[in-house]
């Protein structure tokens, strides 16, 4: 943490604990910034000297002047508002002026356990790709649908990084059925939103002769993934089936079809990875491996602010706008985190950027930093003119997420400061 409320109770006066806390504090966490709170407070009175004598009491804490606030009926909210807006913006500025290079910069992130989840409908392959990944019999595997009930959880190390996978049994769509089948989808649910990346395996086979690429619960599962911030990988597998002179066309088709067809049904994520292997014969595990972690370097990835700005002043004059007021007012513009990435453009005033102008950044900043197949948050922020001046940002409660990913859920990975 870089900031810690201490909070204490104002109408029991101090107590021993307080006194530990304070002395723990003081000597674990000198580096976090305190701020000392009086909850509680709505029974004091300054007029009878009851407040202040409280407030005297907390002051030999050592963390100078309480805040007394009440926060059962909002008492002194704004107060405690007043003292921490400061502290979180001049940290805000530090953390914004730290990174000058002008490119992006490897993020300790990246280097961490990879999360994969494998899902798909039954029989697509799921668990006999697992078993090429890993180059031995880990999941039993046949002809027969639905082998696979439980999730199975498996790790491999590959050029020095470890990949967990975990390969999800083949029930995407939702049942009445009560039992095995029911707990099934639940714990394919569940896998999805613990991984970093999600493979998707789709049958090449049925897609040659079905002549399309995703069934509905193949896109429900897709769509969740992205709404759930995750990278994106899709595994055509069973492309052994298609070989042959009599079949070249339709492997070509196929090869042809999957991407055109991924991008209409997925429009908000462009440059979706698609991967055609033959699991049986163990063809395309490398690639496979490769790509689940180029992804996963990407949803990782962070970009320095100094080279974020230079090139939105290149991506702003080679746009033909219609009129110089139509060009969006962006003062700035910076990530603040990753896994997914998440940006933050701040606009002058209280003017708010269009639907498609964020389509706009977002495309611009996938073609320009290479960051196809995952999903891109734009944040926006409004920056007033006495910011502007002193250099100081206003994050107005009136801001939204860009509809890039709609229905974005909260990342409970997120860091907060």
């Amino acid at each position: 943490s870089n900031f810690a409320i201490f909070l204490i109770a104002a109408r029991d006066g101090l107590q021993p604990m307080d006194l530990q806390v304070g002395k723990w504090l003081r000597k674990h966490a000198p580096g976090i910034n305190i701020v000392l709170v009086m909850n509680k407070s709505e029974a004091l009175d300054e007029a009878d000297g009851s407040l202040a004598a409280a407030a005297g009491e907390a002051y030999n804490l050592g963390f100078g002047d309480p805040i007394a606030i009440s926060a059962e009926t909002g008492l002194g909210m704004a107060d405690l508002y007043a003292t921490l807006r400061p502290l979180l913006e001049t940290y805000m500025l530090r953390v914004l002026d730290a990174t000058k290079d002008n490119g992006s910069t490897e993020s300790e992130e990246s280097k961490l356990p990879l999360q994969l989840a494998i899902v798909g409908r039954p029989n697509v392959g799921k668990s006999t790709l697992l078993n090429t990944l890993l180059q031995e019999e880990r999941v039993l595997v046949g002809p027969e649908a639905g082998l696979t009930r439980d999730s199975i959880r498996a790790q491999f190390e590959f050029d020095g990084r470890t990949i967990y996978m975990v390969d999800t049994a083949g029930w995407l769509e939702r049942t009445k059925e009560k039992g095995p089948a029911s707990l099934s989808i639940m714990q394919t649910r569940k896998n999805l939103m613990r991984a970093h990346v999600v493979a998707l395996v789709l049958d090449g086979e049925e897609i040659a002769k079905a002549r399309k690429s995703m069934k509905h619960a193949e896109v429900v599962i897709a769509r969740q993934a992205l709404e759930e911030g995750r990278g994106l990988v899709v595994i055509v597998n069973k492309m052994d089936l298609l070989r042959g002179k009599q079949k070249s066309k339709l492997y070509e088709d196929v090869i042809k079809a999957v991407p055109e067809e991924l991008q209409k049904l997925i429009p908000q994520v462009t440059g979706i990875p698609v991967v055609f292997v033959s699991a049986l014969e163990g063809r395309g595990r490398i690639a496979v491996t490769r790509q689940v972690i180029e992804t996963y370097e990407k949803w990782c990835l962070r970009l320095s602010t100094a080279g974020l700005n230079r090139w939105l002043r290149k991506v702003m004059s080679r746009h033909s706008w219609r009129d110089q007021a139509a060009q969006p007012k962006i003062k700035y513009f910076t990530q603040v985190k990753a896994r997914p990435p998440t940006f933050v453009a701040f606009v002058k005033g209280k003017t708010e950027l269009s639907d498609t102008e964020i389509r706009f950044l977002t495309k611009s900043l996938k073609e320009d930093f290479n960051m196809g197949g995952i999903p891109i948050r734009i944040l926006q922020r409004s920056l007033s003119r006495k910011d502007e001046g002193t250099g100081k940002s206003t994050f107005s409660k009136g801001s939204h997420t860009g509809k890039v990913v709609e229905n974005v859920p909260s990342d409970k990975r997120s860091v907060t400061t």
